[in-house]
């Protein structure tokens, strides 16, 4: 039964995850989290991290890490197939849509009015993030990790003000904090 459970749970994210990987965040833990409850709030902060740092879209890497997690082999592959197999059908369909009616002003109406709500959908997912990141779970009113709330804005300016490279700022930001919190 659980190899079913993270095809379906795969497939709804992967059909209704428009705007990429950074949008599909709160698809995706609301699946893992809440309604099957596969990991915990903490052990997904670990899984977006994880999925960001490794090669390829943050949805099929988190699938595959689910999916093994869960099941194992078996389930890597069928939670990744779930999260592709919408996306393959949807692309295939949309070019051809595009490709026959790309100059009807239907289509250019359509697209323009989908911008805002992957904004929006990237904008929840940085929020749910950043306070998983800064609170590690406690209300929001309360006073975040002082480390972590340094880690944040010091890599916010490097990355925004100096356009560092995300890689070494990663790196650099892991081994900061490891420094300060070796026993």
């Amino acid at each position: 039964m659980t190899l079913p459970a993270l095809f379906f749970a795969f497939l709804q994210i992967g059909a209704f995850s428009v705007g990429g990987g950074y949008a599909a965040m709160p698809l995706i833990e609301n699946q893992i989290c809440t309604r099957h409850c596969w990991l915990s709030a903490d052990e997904f902060a670990h899984l977006v991290t994880i999925a960001e740092m490794t090669p390829g879209p943050i949805a099929i890497n988190a699938a595959t890490f689910v999916g093994i997690r869960i099941a194992g082999l078996p389930g890597a592959v069928t939670a990744t197939l779930g999260c592709i197999l919408p996306s393959c059908l949807i692309v295939s369909l949309l070019a051809w849509l595009y490709r026959r009616y790309k100059a009807l002003p239907l289509m250019r109406s359509v697209l323009s009015a989908l911008r805002p709500v992957v904004v929006a959908l990237i904008a929840g997912a940085g929020l749910s993030l950043l306070k998983n990141a800064l609170w590690q779970g406690a209300p929001v009113l309360s006073a975040p990790s002082p480390q972590q709330a340094l880690l944040f804005a010091g890599a916010f300016l490097l990355l925004r003000r100096k356009a560092c490279n995300p890689i070494l700022t990663m790196a650099s930001c892991g081994v900061i904090y490891l420094l300060f919190n070796l026993p």
